[in-house]
């Protein structure tokens, strides 16, 4: 018996990000190949040119798991019943900004998205936020949510988990697949805490604790 599509939500959908994840949700690499869904796509009005640009490429690809399109620059139109929020739009971050600079503008924007999801999106909706600060915003996003469960509501910080993975990799000429059990304390922002106390790396001498092999801050 075939699914019933789940409706997906893209914020930033015109973006550079959101313009890459879109096609890999359409193709079912998020949900499952088994999974049809429904994309809708959110940006602000400036893009929306660009959504709809975004909105023929997907036609064109004619992708099977692909049941509708919704393109819009409403947040209540883009988020009505929408089981799955993937928050990618934000602020963006310019030169010589750190990510708590950008805080105060992406307030306003969360808490638009965000009373949109309370009123519109279907009850056991989840989202996952993307946009920098992530934690900080998806802060925003359970306050001004508050219908949603908590649980229900995460955020992406995986960026600077995988660049430790990278950078231990490089210095201890391992491959990233051989270093394993690095955090990341912290918010989005310079006052984030790489921690390796706990990793270890596979090296020609058998696995080894990376503090150990560093042996340096630097």
């Amino acid at each position: 018996m075939a699914k019933e599509p789940a409706r997906v939500l893209v914020t930033g959908a015109a973006g550079q990000i959101g313009y890459a994840l879109v096609p890999m949700i359409a193709r079912g690499i998020m949900l499952g190949v088994d999974q049809p869904v429904i994309l809708h796509m959110l940006d602000i009005p400036p893009a929306a040119e660009a959504l709809n640009g975004v909105k023929m490429e997907l036609i064109d690809a004619a992708f099977p798991l692909l049941k509708g399109i919704v393109a819009t620059t409403d947040p209540v139109e883009a988020c009505s019943g929408v089981n799955i929020a993937v928050m990618v739009g934000g602020f963006p971050r310019k030169e010589g900004m750190e990510r708590k600079d950008v805080m105060s503008k992406n307030v306003s924007i969360y808490k638009s998205q965000a009373s949109a999801l309370e009123q519109h999106a279907a009850p056991n909706c989840k989202v996952l936020v993307v946009a920098n600060p992530a934690n900080t915003n998806a802060l925003i996003l359970k306050e001004f949510a508050p219908s949603i469960p908590e649980k229900n509501i995460t955020c992406l910080t995986r960026l600077d988990h995988n660049r430790a993975l990278g950078q231990i990799s490089e210095r201890l000429h391992v491959p990233v697949s051989d270093v394993k059990n690095v955090i990341i304390w912290g918010n989005h922002s310079s006052s984030q805490y790489p921690d390796v106390y706990h990793a270890s790396a596979v090296t020609g001498a058998g696995e080894k604790p990376v503090r150990g092999l560093v042996a340096d801050d630097a």
